[in-house]
């Protein structure tokens, strides 16, 4: 599994090409002036980071994803389970039950992911 890790800042970033690809380069350093207060420079030395990490692509002034942001997310996840809770979903849901009660729609949305994967 890939390490996409980002920083809370490069993932604020990261939103705004999600949101609004594909997206010229020049759209991208105008938003991230707007939204992050960022130079045109750092726009693009950051683009170039998460680039070379294989989430985004510039090609010829057009970023685009190759990792989509449900990808990005569902892989942050997994290695957190993975990491935290030596990949045990179950111990996962325990430790967060124990904090956060579930709502009854939550436990029959939880209910109906466990039966449709056990269709497959």
């Amino acid at each position: 599994m890939k390490d996409y890790r980002l920083g809370e800042v490069e993932s604020r970033f990261a939103d705004i090409i999600w949101e609004n690809e594909p997206i010229s380069s020049a759209e991208l350093a105008k938003r991230s002036d707007e939204l992050l207060s960022w130079k045109k420079s750092t726009t693009y030395t950051v683009l170039k980071r998460l680039c070379d990490k294989g989430i985004f692509q510039n090609d010829k002034g057009t970023v685009s994803s190759l990792v989509s942001k449900h990808e990005f997310y569902s892989l942050q996840s997994e290695k957190f389970v993975e990491e935290t809770f030596d990949g045990s979903l179950p111990a996962f849901l325990a430790a967060f039950t124990s904090r956060k009660r579930l709502t009854p729609k939550e436990v029959a949305e939880l209910r109906k992911m466990v039966e449709e994967y056990g269709e497959d």
